[in-house]
């Protein structure tokens, strides 16, 4: 079977965790500093913040911006339903804005339209998260604009994106979001086994960041309400928790990221070499973002199933059977069972509904060979023929 996505491990990223292992610090330790340091130069960030995972990223990104209940957070449906979730573990509110149907991201068109109309009900957002899907940047300057427009914070969901860029700056450089953030989960442009990491060019925001992934605790004697007891001294001053990164995770890490350039040189060449491979099957192939360069975490078609006698479970099933991985992502969060409860129904967002009927992940990741790729074509032509 050919994957859709998997890590690749190197014996340099074996003799990084093991020196980490056979150290005094197995967490909390130095290596998580390093990698923090490693990552924020990347993006060009004054910070970077690592934690467990993502979703953690995501949920203390919208504490730190103060998200609670009666506020709004907006996302795209066409993601993976941490990018919602994590506005309802604040206890806020949540709603969608549809895709651009090219690019599959945010679109700004649709956002503008929906801000007018909730600002005409006193309902605009706190915070919106747009979602640089497949590794590609969404307008993060239209997004911007309106922003400054209409008063909401914006937590950019760049877990695919690591080693992109949006107008010749990398993706998390915070030119346009309060916050980014990162994934390294296995199948993501780099991997820590699980893990997370948040970048943000302002201080204060970097500062509270910190303290909310370890139990809201400070040892800083200029943040705290009395005056030490002694070195041992911490204070709990506000509800954290434990969303901690281990230095054995910051060590695979930090090794990957001396391989990112590689890793998205290739994923762009395979990606570019998919493009012409596939010209002339009835697919729809993936629509750049102005301005931006995709790190490629996704390879996302389109079938095009009117030219076809085929449905698209059959078609999937088919590439399956035939040992290509294939993935579909995403299934839109807005017709969750868990958010249809919410109020959710088809026919909200129908863009991302049309994409989702028509979507498929090819096989897409460094270690993927010309020849694996060329079985991967040779599949699709046979099912679709």
């Amino acid at each position: 079977m050919i994957p859709y996505g998997r890590q690749s491990i190197s014996a340099q990223d074996i003799d990084a965790v093991v020196e980490v292992l056979r150290s005094d610090w197995l967490t909390q330790g130095p290596t998580i500093e390093r990698f923090e340091q490693a990552m924020a130069a990347t993006c060009q960030a004054r910070h970077a913040v690592a934690v467990s995972n993502a979703t953690a990223a995501l949920h203390i990104a919208c504490l730190a911006l103060d998200l609670g209940p009666g506020d709004w957070l907006w996302t795209s449906p066409n993601t993976f339903v941490a990018s919602a979730n994590c506005g309802l573990y604040c206890g806020a509110q949540v709603d969608f804005v549809d895709i651009d149907p090219l690019t599959l991201n945010l679109s700004v068109p649709a956002l503008a339209a929906k801000l007018a109309q909730a600002q005409s009900r006193g309902r605009l957002p706190k915070i919106v998260v747009p979602v640089a899907f497949a590794g590609q940047s969404c307008d993060m300057a239209g997004i911007r604009a309106l922003a400054e427009q209409y008063g909401f914070r914006i937590i950019e969901d760049a877990s695919h994106a690591v080693g992109a860029s949006y107008r010749g700056r990398p993706v998390g450089c915070g030119d346009f979001a309060d916050i980014t953030v990162f994934s390294f989960h296995p199948v993501k442009i780099i991997t820590t086994g699980e893990g997370g990491l948040l970048t943000t060019q302002d201080d204060q925001l970097a500062e509270r960041l910190r303290r909310l992934r370890s139990h809201g605790i400070t040892r800083d004697p200029a943040l705290m309400t009395q005056a030490s007891d002694g070195p041992w001294y911490y204070q709990q001053l506000e509800l954290g928790y434990n969303y901690r990164i281990t230095d054995i995770q910051a060590a695979l890490g930090l090794s990957q990221l001396t391989r990112l350039h590689a890793f998205v040189t290739r994923r762009r060449a395979l990606a570019a070499r998919y493009a012409e491979l596939l010209a002339d099957l009835p697919l729809t192939l993936p629509s750049a973002q102005q301005d931006a360069e995709s790190a490629w975490h996704l390879y996302p078609v389109r079938v095009q199933l009117d030219a076809l006698h085929s449905d698209q479970a059959q078609i999937f099933s088919a590439l399956r059977a035939a040992g290509i991985g294939v993935n579909l992502h995403y299934i839109p969060v807005h017709l969750q069972p868990f958010y249809r409860q919410l109020g959710f129904a088809d026919g909200d967002f129908p863009e991302a509904e049309r994409y989702y009927r028509q979507a498929m992940s090819l096989p897409l990741y460094p270690d993927m060979t010309d020849e694996q790729q060329e079985q991967v074509v040779q599949a699709l032509i046979s099912v679709l023929h």
